[in-house]
């Protein structure tokens, strides 16, 4: 099995234990989707897809077993070293990788290394184009307009 599927299997695992239906599928909904766009924004860029897409799924895992999004981005990052750690799934370099790309993703103002970037770029697309009826935040309003310039989109209506 391979070390993306298997943090899949364990983060499903994790989800599972969620009582709130609704949450729980939104939880999965949101997980997948940004996984998913993480690995075609790796693709363009000439990044790892296979670590953009872990650092993806465990980006807002910590919230989704809390229940809070209070300092969730470092909290998250501090969890997703003890599982991959726990799993042995990745190098250290490749765990410091995803656990500094999850403590920045939620800084959607700041520029930081081109993983975090890639994570928060992915975080946005999901947000914005998971429904569209929906407007975008301004907090994700310049960097959802420069993804859809990258990736040659109409932008925000």
């Amino acid at each position: 099995m391979g070390r993306l599927k298997d943090l899949r299997k364990y983060v499903n695992a994790k989800l599972n234990k969620m009582e709130d239906e609704d949450k729980r599928l939104g939880a999965v909904n949101h997980l997948y989707g940004v996984s998913l766009a993480a690995v075609m924004i790796a693709e363009k860029r000439g990044l790892d897809p296979e670590i953009a897409a872990m650092a993806a799924m465990l980006h807002d895992l910590y919230a989704y077993k809390s229940g809070s999004y209070d300092d969730h981005a470092q909290k998250g990052a501090e969890l997703a070293r003890k599982i991959l750690v726990k799993l042995e799934l990745t190098s250290e370099e490749e765990t410091d990788i995803i656990c500094s790309a999850i403590a920045h993703h939620d800084d959607k103002y700041s520029v930081d290394g081109p993983m975090d970037e890639l994570l928060k770029d992915a975080d946005v697309i999901h947000h914005c184009l998971n429904d569209v009826s929906k407007p975008v935040k301004d907090k994700e309003k310049a960097r959802f307009e420069s993804l859809c310039r990258e990736f040659g989109m109409e932008g925000p209506k």
